[in-house]
């Protein structure tokens, strides 16, 4: 089960920077790269995750 946390992450992540490249491409008139895409998505996963195991797996407390 923990190995869907790595799969579903870099999937969101393809998702949302292709769809930023396409739109921010379309915007500038420039073609649509998805190696660049595919590229910058696996970037942004290695930080998500990079992020995810820095930080604490604590209880939130209860005011």
């Amino acid at each position: 089960m923990n190995s869907m946390k790595y799969i579903i992450t870099f999937v969101m992540s393809f998702l949302l920077v292709s769809m930023t490249n396409y739109v921010a491409g379309s915007i500038a008139g420039v073609s649509f790269d998805l190696m660049g895409g595919v590229i910058a998505s696996v970037v942004l996963a290695i930080v998500v995750l990079g992020i995810t195991a820095i930080l604490p797996d604590e209880e939130v407390a209860d005011y």
